[in-house]
């Protein structure tokens, strides 16, 4: 047995307490300690076994099944494909799905508050996120904590961009984000402890342990647990994190394979902001505010809390192939009273303005308070195959499979506004407003989405350098409420073509259609057709040093139809619902460019450019 430890002590900028500046100073007489330029001091432990197995420490993974669900090298998915390791994620301290993909290339974040982010690629918001491959849909103004997730629980995170045909079928030609769990692959006692103190007395502690639960290592438990506590620069603001994963791994036999797990995470937040601080004056002008400056009351709160159980069953079978079965259910909870400010500023007394004042009494509020609790529970199943087979004297690679999921989302909500006399003079706002005399919560929203979908795809060895990929996945999407219902169908072909430079280089290009069910209505109250439409990409990849580095460069163009347009006038007869209408020949494209690995053993590097 052996134990190392390694600190950080990092420092940016005043203000480090003494007795934290003390051990640092402490601790920086022990030996294997770096420095760099930030206010943060980590303390990492590791305890492991001679002999263990080691993990990548490269920036690049050499295989990945993200795109197509069959195993191979990143060079031969003829998709734009970005897989973010764990030693990344160490390296770069990227803490939670959400900076993972702030430093995500082609990603970008649209922040509507303190704690909600939508985020966006080539052009459309990113609606599907994954797990071990098992998707969730998502409507971003509940902020179920999707993209707070801890990345400690994950071994890597993997982004196929553009329409993803084959993996998901229906969603925004944007993104799919894929997150890998942590396995137990140790046969021997393995594991690590860090502790983390930086700037917003922030602390941070994670315990990660692997081990054999039987003499020949047949059966192997993990454990990930964590807690994290930090305020912010937001006046008010405070998260505390709390985040579990325990998994066995079990080999029944030599051929077969069964893992079982169960995931946990609470995330409570003090002071949060919703929507941002009124921007303009009433003679026309902007504002300017300090960073700390919050709307945030000091009663307000957003708690999230998730639990997921999961299980997998891998059989392999005829040499080379192998059958799989994931199956997941989850649940995620939220509870949370807000309060958001939305009107002009009168620079003259400090008052606000409410931008529809001058409709008389009753329409002068200036924002309102919000009281959003609810639940989402999804169960999904997920059946395929793959493996080789030979035709024509060359070996091809086929996978096919089946699935269903059922997530059903429950939502209530209570709402009242606010009046400029109950605020003051905004100029000296600190938070001390008076917590709402809520009314009863009423339903906000009840719907059951049902999919249920085929897939099958083939890898054809046209010659040694030229690789053809075929496929389709059949949808049956349906959608439940109180008060309608709506059945879709639809079959996405998949094809993509690699042509073979040489050892390093190759050159692809792909086609998938595009499906996307939505639930806007138009004038007349009735729901607008699905969106469909073309993703067509064409590029180059490199790989060297057998994988260790990676380079991709893309060429996109997305073409949709029966996209959803706000017309800015309400539904006849509505409460105020807005209608939409169907506008064809909508066209994102763009270019991107990365690179992503090792530049030499002791030397990693990730580089990227989107336009």
């Amino acid at each position: 047995m052996s134990f190392t430890t390694h600190i950080r002590c990092l420092q940016r900028q005043p203000g480090a307490t003494p007795s934290l500046l003390a051990a640092c100073i402490a601790m920086a007489l022990a030996p294997s300690v770096s420095l760099a330029a930030e206010d943060t001091v980590i303390v990492d432990g590791s305890v492991a076994a001679d002999q263990t197995t080691g993990e990548e420490q490269d920036y690049s993974v050499k295989t990945t099944a993200i795109g197509t669900k069959m195993e191979m090298a990143q060079r031969d998915i003829p998709q734009s494909v970005s897989l973010v390791s764990q030693q990344r994620m160490e390296d770069q301290q990227l803490q939670s799905l959400g900076e993972v993909m702030d430093n995500t290339l082609g990603i970008s974040r649209s922040q509507a508050d303190s704690d909600r982010s939508s985020y966006f690629s080539r052009g459309f918001e990113i609606d599907n996120y994954m797990v071990d491959g098992i998707p969730t849909w998502f409507d971003a103004r509940w902020n179920m904590g999707d993209a707070q997730s801890d990345t400690a629980l994950f071994e890597r995170v993997e982004v196929v961009r553009g329409a993803n045909g084959l993996m998901i079928g229906t969603g925004n030609p944007s993104a799919a984000i894929n997150m890998v769990r942590k396995h137990a692959t140790s046969r021997e006692f393995k594991g690590d402890v860090s502790a983390e103190y930086g700037s917003w007395n922030k602390q941070r502690y994670v315990m990660d342990l692997q081990s054999p639960l039987t003499a020949d290592g047949s059966v192997r438990g993990r454990v990930v647990g964590g807690y994290q506590n930090n305020d912010a620069w937001l006046d008010r603001y405070r998260s505390e994190k709390t985040f579990f994963s325990g998994i066995i791994d079990a080999d029944l036999g030599a051929t077969t394979r069964l893992s079982a797990g169960y995931e946990y995470q609470h995330i409570n937040t003090d002071s949060p902001t919703w929507g941002g601080l009124p921007r303009w004056n009433t003679d026309g002008s902007s504002n300017r505010y300090d960073r700390a400056r919050s709307t945030a009351p000091d009663w307000a709160y957003n708690d999230k809390e998730s639990n997921k159980v999961f299980i997998t069953l891998n059989q392999r079978f005829a040499d080379s192939w192998q059958a799989t079965l994931n199956a997941t259910h989850s649940e995620a909870k939220i509870d949370g009273k807000t309060m958001y400010v939305d009107a002009y500023v009168n620079k003259e007394n400090g008052m606000l303005v409410g931008p529809y004042g001058n409709y008389g009494p009753g329409f002068d509020y200036v924002g309102g308070t919000g009281w959003n609790s609810g639940k989402r529970k999804m169960d999904s199943l997920d059946l395929f195959a793959d493996g080789s087979y030979e035709l024509f004297g060359r070996q091809h690679n086929l996978m096919l499979g089946g699935g269903y999921s059922r997530q059903n989302n429950r939502y209530f909500s209570s709402w009242a506004n606010v009046f400029p006399d109950e605020i003051g003079s905004f100029s000296g706002f600190n938070g001390n407003f008076p917590e709402t005399d809520w009314l009863p919560q009423a339903l906000a929203e009840d719907d059951t989405t049902h999919i249920k979908s085929l897939y099958a795809a083939t890898r054809i060895s046209l010659a040694d350098p030229l690789h053809l990929i075929v496929g389709a996945r059949y949808t049956n999407w349906r959608i439940d409420t109180l008060t309608w219902r709506m059945e879709k169908n639809h079959t996405t072909p998949y094809a993509g073509l690699v042509y073979d430079i040489n050892d390093s280089w190759s050159a692809y290009a792909s086609y998938t259609s595009i499906f996307n069910p939505q639930n806007e209505r138009d004038s007349a109250n009735k729901y607008l057709a699905p969106v469909t439409g073309n993703n067509y990409e064409v590029g180059l990849k490199s790989d060297w040093m057998n994988s260790r580095l990676t380079t991709t460069f893309s060429v996109f163009r997305i073409e949709q139809d029966n996209l959803a347009q706000s017309t800015g006038v309400p539904i006849p007869g509505s409460s105020g619902e807005i209608a939409y209408k169907a506008v064809d020949g909508t066209v994102s494209k763009g270019v991107e460019f990365e690179a992503n690995g090792a530049i030499t053993d002791n030397w990693q590097l990730t580089f990227g450019a989107t336009r």
